[in-house]
Protein backbone atom coordinates (compact mmCIF):
# COMPACT_ATOMS: atom_id res chain seq x y z
CA UNK A 1 0.00 0.00 0.00
CA UNK A 2 1.08 3.46 -0.43
CA UNK A 3 2.55 5.11 2.40
CA UNK A 4 0.46 8.14 1.85
CA UNK A 5 -2.59 6.42 1.87
CA UNK A 6 -4.13 5.00 5.22
CA UNK A 7 -6.14 2.07 5.20
CA UNK A 8 -9.59 3.45 4.21
CA UNK A 9 -7.79 4.44 1.02
CA UNK A 10 -7.86 8.42 2.32
CA UNK A 11 -4.93 9.78 0.01
CA UNK A 12 -1.86 12.23 1.46
CA UNK A 13 -2.95 15.35 -1.37
CA UNK A 14 -3.23 19.02 0.57
CA UNK A 15 -6.35 19.12 -1.87
CA UNK A 16 -8.07 15.97 -1.01
CA UNK A 17 -7.18 16.50 2.98
CA UNK A 18 -8.86 20.24 3.28
CA UNK A 19 -11.89 18.60 1.48
CA UNK A 20 -11.66 15.76 4.11
CA UNK A 21 -11.31 17.98 7.13
CA UNK A 22 -14.29 20.05 5.65
CA UNK A 23 -16.47 17.66 5.11
CA UNK A 24 -16.50 16.88 8.94
CA UNK A 25 -18.80 19.47 9.95
CA UNK A 26 -21.48 18.02 7.69
CA UNK A 27 -20.91 14.90 9.08
CA UNK A 28 -20.58 15.93 12.73
CA UNK A 29 -23.75 18.06 11.88
CA UNK A 30 -25.86 14.97 11.86
CA UNK A 31 -25.35 14.12 15.52
CA UNK A 32 -24.86 17.93 16.91
CA UNK A 33 -26.84 20.95 16.07
CA UNK A 34 -25.44 24.19 15.64
CA UNK A 35 -21.58 23.88 16.74
CA UNK A 36 -19.96 24.80 13.79
CA UNK A 37 -17.50 27.18 15.81
CA UNK A 38 -16.60 24.12 17.98
CA UNK A 39 -16.23 21.48 14.70
CA UNK A 40 -13.58 24.42 13.28
CA UNK A 41 -11.70 24.65 16.74
CA UNK A 42 -11.37 21.04 17.23
CA UNK A 43 -9.86 20.67 13.46
CA UNK A 44 -7.46 23.64 14.64
CA UNK A 45 -6.44 21.75 17.25
CA UNK A 46 -5.94 18.60 15.52
CA UNK A 47 -3.60 20.77 12.50
CA UNK A 48 -1.69 22.14 15.15
CA UNK A 49 -1.21 19.07 17.18
CA UNK A 50 -2.57 21.15 20.10
CA UNK A 51 -5.50 20.39 22.78
CA UNK A 52 -8.64 21.99 23.49
CA UNK A 53 -10.79 22.67 26.41
CA UNK A 54 -14.60 22.91 25.62
CA UNK A 55 -16.31 24.56 28.25
CA UNK A 56 -20.12 25.28 28.59
CA UNK A 57 -23.26 24.40 31.02
CA UNK A 58 -24.12 20.72 31.54
CA UNK A 59 -26.49 19.29 28.77
CA UNK A 60 -24.99 21.33 25.66
CA UNK A 61 -23.56 18.30 23.92
CA UNK A 62 -20.10 18.35 24.54
CA UNK A 63 -19.40 15.24 25.13
CA UNK A 64 -21.29 14.06 21.86
CA UNK A 65 -19.59 16.63 19.64
CA UNK A 66 -16.13 14.95 20.55
CA UNK A 67 -17.42 11.43 20.38
CA UNK A 68 -18.73 12.20 17.04
CA UNK A 69 -15.85 13.82 16.08
CA UNK A 70 -13.57 10.60 16.74
CA UNK A 71 -16.12 8.66 14.68
CA UNK A 72 -15.58 10.88 11.72
CA UNK A 73 -11.98 10.82 11.56
CA UNK A 74 -10.88 6.92 12.39
CA UNK A 75 -8.75 7.53 15.40
CA UNK A 76 -9.40 5.41 18.22
CA UNK A 77 -10.63 7.23 20.92
CA UNK A 78 -10.92 6.94 24.85
CA UNK A 79 -12.98 8.47 27.55
CA UNK A 80 -12.74 9.06 30.83
CA UNK A 81 -14.91 10.47 33.50
CA UNK A 82 -13.36 12.89 36.31
CA UNK A 83 -14.42 12.45 39.60
CA UNK A 84 -13.61 13.48 42.75
CA UNK A 85 -11.54 9.93 43.66
CA UNK A 86 -9.96 9.61 40.64
CA UNK A 87 -6.05 8.87 40.61
CA UNK A 88 -3.83 9.86 38.28
CA UNK A 89 -3.17 6.16 37.48
CA UNK A 90 -6.76 5.64 36.58
CA UNK A 91 -5.36 8.02 33.81
CA UNK A 92 -1.66 7.25 32.83
CA UNK A 93 -1.58 3.72 33.54
CA UNK A 94 0.40 1.76 36.32
CA UNK A 95 2.76 -0.88 36.96
CA UNK A 96 0.97 -4.43 37.79
CA UNK A 97 2.41 -7.28 39.11
CA UNK A 98 1.84 -10.76 37.60
CA UNK A 99 1.88 -14.04 40.04
CA UNK A 100 2.91 -15.93 37.27
CA UNK A 101 6.01 -14.25 36.19
CA UNK A 102 6.99 -12.74 39.31
CA UNK A 103 7.49 -9.38 37.35
CA UNK A 104 5.57 -6.10 37.32
CA UNK A 105 4.01 -5.55 33.72
CA UNK A 106 2.77 -1.85 32.53
CA UNK A 107 -1.06 -1.89 32.42
CA UNK A 108 -1.51 1.27 29.70
CA UNK A 109 -4.28 3.89 31.10
CA UNK A 110 -6.73 5.12 28.70
CA UNK A 111 -4.56 7.98 27.69
CA UNK A 112 -2.96 5.77 25.69
CA UNK A 113 -5.33 6.88 22.63
CA UNK A 114 -5.47 9.38 19.91
CA UNK A 115 -8.18 11.34 21.19
CA UNK A 116 -8.80 11.53 24.78
CA UNK A 117 -11.96 12.45 25.82
CA UNK A 118 -11.85 14.01 29.31
CA UNK A 119 -14.73 14.48 30.63
CA UNK A 120 -15.71 17.11 33.22
CA UNK A 121 -11.88 17.69 34.34
CA UNK A 122 -12.52 20.24 36.77
CA UNK A 123 -14.13 17.58 39.23
CA UNK A 124 -11.47 16.13 40.01
CA UNK A 125 -8.92 17.17 42.40
CA UNK A 126 -5.77 19.06 41.17
CA UNK A 127 -3.19 16.17 41.34
CA UNK A 128 -5.33 14.14 39.04
CA UNK A 129 -5.55 16.89 36.81
CA UNK A 130 -1.70 17.32 36.84
CA UNK A 131 -1.32 13.87 35.72
CA UNK A 132 -1.91 14.85 31.93
CA UNK A 133 0.67 17.47 31.97
CA UNK A 134 2.87 15.73 31.16
CA UNK A 135 1.40 14.04 28.44
CA UNK A 136 -0.14 16.85 27.30
CA UNK A 137 2.97 18.67 26.58
CA UNK A 138 6.03 15.69 26.04
CA UNK A 139 3.38 13.53 24.81
CA UNK A 140 4.39 10.50 26.47
CA UNK A 141 3.70 9.10 29.98
CA UNK A 142 6.39 8.32 32.68
CA UNK A 143 6.09 5.53 34.93
CA UNK A 144 8.85 3.82 37.66
CA UNK A 145 11.38 6.24 35.68
CA UNK A 146 10.36 4.73 32.05
CA UNK A 147 9.25 7.64 29.45
CA UNK A 148 6.59 5.38 27.35
CA UNK A 149 5.50 7.60 24.01
CA UNK A 150 1.88 8.13 23.19
CA UNK A 151 0.33 7.18 19.29
CA UNK A 152 0.00 10.13 16.77
CA UNK A 153 -1.49 11.98 16.77
CA UNK A 154 -2.65 12.22 20.11
CA UNK A 155 -5.49 14.95 21.24
CA UNK A 156 -6.93 15.65 24.65
CA UNK A 157 -10.47 17.07 24.82
CA UNK A 158 -11.52 18.12 27.83
CA UNK A 159 -14.57 19.38 28.72
CA UNK A 160 -15.22 21.17 32.01
CA UNK A 161 -18.43 23.09 33.35
CA UNK A 162 -18.41 26.41 34.43
CA UNK A 163 -16.34 27.06 37.55
CA UNK A 164 -19.14 28.56 39.51
CA UNK A 165 -21.17 25.36 39.64
CA UNK A 166 -21.19 23.12 42.53
CA UNK A 167 -17.92 20.17 43.16
CA UNK A 168 -15.68 21.94 40.55
CA UNK A 169 -12.09 22.79 41.06
CA UNK A 170 -10.41 25.42 38.88
CA UNK A 171 -7.45 24.29 36.78
CA UNK A 172 -3.94 25.04 37.56
CA UNK A 173 -2.65 28.06 35.24
CA UNK A 174 0.44 25.92 34.28
CA UNK A 175 -2.27 23.40 32.85
CA UNK A 176 -4.58 25.83 31.34
CA UNK A 177 -1.87 27.16 29.21
CA UNK A 178 -1.21 23.23 27.85
CA UNK A 179 -4.33 23.91 25.86
CA UNK A 180 -4.28 25.44 22.85
CA UNK A 181 -7.53 26.79 22.60
CA UNK A 182 -10.67 26.66 25.00
CA UNK A 183 -14.27 26.86 22.94
CA UNK A 184 -17.29 27.68 25.10
CA UNK A 185 -20.15 26.29 23.79
CA UNK A 186 -23.13 28.30 24.30
CA UNK A 187 -26.95 27.30 24.89
CA UNK A 188 -28.65 26.57 21.44
CA UNK A 189 -31.19 29.00 19.87
CA UNK A 190 -34.45 28.54 19.98
CA UNK A 191 -34.05 27.16 16.45
CA UNK A 192 -31.70 24.83 16.99
CA UNK A 193 -33.25 23.38 19.92
CA UNK A 194 -35.98 22.25 18.52
CA UNK A 195 -33.84 20.46 16.03
CA UNK A 196 -32.58 18.58 18.54
CA UNK A 197 -36.22 17.43 19.64
CA UNK A 198 -37.34 16.64 16.54
CA UNK A 199 -34.25 14.62 16.04
CA UNK A 200 -35.24 12.67 19.63
CA UNK A 201 -38.63 12.45 18.76
CA UNK A 202 -37.61 10.67 15.14
CA UNK A 203 -35.70 8.19 17.17
CA UNK A 204 -32.21 9.85 17.33
CA UNK A 205 -29.85 8.16 19.47
CA UNK A 206 -27.02 9.57 21.19
CA UNK A 207 -25.32 6.58 22.12
CA UNK A 208 -25.23 4.92 18.67
CA UNK A 209 -23.59 7.35 16.17
CA UNK A 210 -23.57 4.80 13.48
CA UNK A 211 -27.32 4.27 13.37
CA UNK A 212 -27.63 8.20 13.34
CA UNK A 213 -25.56 7.95 9.76
CA UNK A 214 -21.60 9.17 11.69
CA UNK A 215 -19.49 7.62 8.70
CA UNK A 216 -15.92 8.09 8.82
CA UNK A 217 -14.94 11.34 5.91
CA UNK A 218 -10.90 11.69 7.13
CA UNK A 219 -7.37 9.46 8.20
CA UNK A 220 -4.53 9.81 9.38
CA UNK A 221 -3.11 10.04 5.93
CA UNK A 222 -5.61 13.33 5.51
CA UNK A 223 -4.17 14.77 8.64
CA UNK A 224 -1.01 14.23 8.11
CA UNK A 225 -0.79 15.95 4.53
CA UNK A 226 -2.90 18.61 6.39
CA UNK A 227 -0.38 19.39 8.52
CA UNK A 228 2.28 19.31 6.28
CA UNK A 229 0.41 22.18 4.16
CA UNK A 230 0.08 24.12 6.95
CA UNK A 231 3.60 24.29 8.12
CA UNK A 232 4.44 25.50 4.48
CA UNK A 233 1.72 28.57 5.03
CA UNK A 234 3.42 31.67 4.55
CA UNK A 235 3.63 34.70 7.97
CA UNK A 236 4.95 37.60 6.64
CA UNK A 237 7.13 39.84 9.41
CA UNK A 238 4.09 42.14 10.02
CA UNK A 239 1.95 39.53 10.66
CA UNK A 240 4.31 38.38 13.26
CA UNK A 241 5.03 41.43 14.96
CA UNK A 242 1.13 41.94 14.71
CA UNK A 243 0.68 38.88 16.64
CA UNK A 244 3.42 39.80 19.01
CA UNK A 245 1.95 42.95 19.60
CA UNK A 246 -1.59 41.89 20.71
CA UNK A 247 0.13 39.69 23.45
CA UNK A 248 2.23 41.90 24.52
CA UNK A 249 -0.74 44.40 24.65
CA UNK A 250 -2.72 41.76 27.68
CA UNK A 251 0.69 42.44 29.77
CA UNK A 252 -0.39 45.68 29.82
CA UNK A 253 -4.23 45.88 30.27
CA UNK A 254 -4.99 47.41 33.59
CA UNK A 255 -8.07 44.67 33.73
CA UNK A 256 -5.66 41.59 33.45
CA UNK A 257 -3.26 40.07 36.52
CA UNK A 258 -1.52 37.73 33.62
CA UNK A 259 -1.17 38.35 30.38
CA UNK A 260 -0.70 36.10 27.52
CA UNK A 261 3.31 34.15 27.59
CA UNK A 262 4.79 33.81 24.53
CA UNK A 263 3.90 30.23 24.52
CA UNK A 264 0.73 32.20 24.00
CA UNK A 265 1.87 33.92 21.25
CA UNK A 266 3.12 31.08 19.69
CA UNK A 267 -0.07 28.95 19.91
CA UNK A 268 -1.88 32.13 18.58
CA UNK A 269 0.41 31.91 15.23
CA UNK A 270 -0.21 28.36 14.88
CA UNK A 271 -4.00 28.46 14.84
CA UNK A 272 -3.90 31.48 12.43
CA UNK A 273 -2.14 29.70 10.06
CA UNK A 274 -3.86 26.13 10.33
CA UNK A 275 -7.05 29.08 10.05
CA UNK A 276 -5.53 30.04 6.60
CA UNK A 277 -5.05 26.90 5.14
CA UNK A 278 -8.37 25.74 6.18
CA UNK A 279 -9.76 28.75 3.97
CA UNK A 280 -7.84 28.02 0.92
CA UNK A 281 -4.81 30.50 1.51
CA UNK A 282 -1.93 29.88 1.78
CA UNK A 283 -0.51 32.28 3.58
CA UNK A 284 -1.71 34.35 6.89
CA UNK A 285 -3.95 38.11 7.01
CA UNK A 286 -5.03 40.02 9.98
CA UNK A 287 -8.68 38.30 9.89
CA UNK A 288 -7.09 35.00 10.21
CA UNK A 289 -5.49 36.33 13.97
CA UNK A 290 -8.37 38.20 14.99
CA UNK A 291 -10.65 34.87 13.95
CA UNK A 292 -8.80 32.91 16.09
CA UNK A 293 -7.67 35.46 19.52
CA UNK A 294 -10.34 34.97 21.45
CA UNK A 295 -9.87 30.70 21.59
CA UNK A 296 -6.27 30.82 21.74
CA UNK A 297 -6.02 33.75 23.95
CA UNK A 298 -8.91 34.14 26.41
CA UNK A 299 -7.72 30.76 28.94
CA UNK A 300 -4.36 32.65 29.16
CA UNK A 301 -5.54 35.82 30.65
CA UNK A 302 -6.13 36.56 34.12
CA UNK A 303 -9.08 39.04 35.56
CA UNK A 304 -8.06 41.30 38.17
CA UNK A 305 -10.64 40.74 41.03
CA UNK A 306 -11.89 44.82 41.00
CA UNK A 307 -12.55 44.17 36.66
CA UNK A 308 -14.54 40.64 37.32
CA UNK A 309 -16.68 42.45 39.76
CA UNK A 310 -17.58 44.74 37.30
CA UNK A 311 -18.48 42.34 34.56
CA UNK A 312 -15.35 42.39 32.57
CA UNK A 313 -14.98 39.15 30.94
CA UNK A 314 -11.69 38.01 29.46
CA UNK A 315 -13.19 38.20 25.84
CA UNK A 316 -14.30 41.96 26.40
CA UNK A 317 -10.80 42.74 27.34
CA UNK A 318 -9.14 40.61 24.01
CA UNK A 319 -11.55 42.68 21.76
CA UNK A 320 -10.58 45.99 23.07
CA UNK A 321 -7.25 45.27 22.27
CA UNK A 322 -7.97 43.65 19.49
CA UNK A 323 -9.68 47.13 18.21
CA UNK A 324 -6.93 49.05 19.45
CA UNK A 325 -3.61 47.32 18.14
CA UNK A 326 -2.68 48.62 15.04
CA UNK A 327 -3.68 46.15 11.99
CA UNK A 328 -0.95 45.86 9.06
CA UNK A 329 -1.69 46.75 5.38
Amino acid sequence: MDPTTDNAGHTGDPGNARASLEALRAEIAKAVVGQDPAVTGLVVALLCRGHVLLEGVPGVAKTLLVRALASALELDTKRVQFTPDLMPSDVTGSLVYDARTAEFSFQPGPVFTNLLLADEINRTPPKTQSSLLEAMEERQVTVDGTPRPLPDPFLVAATQNPVEYEGTYPLPEAQLDRFLLKLTIPLPSRQDEIDVLTRHAQGFNPRDLRAAGVRPVAGHADLEAARAAVAKTTVSPEITAYVVDICRATRESPSLTLGVSPRGATALLATSRAWAWLTGRDYVIPDDVKALALPTLRHRVQLRPEAEMEGVTADSVINAILTHVPVPR
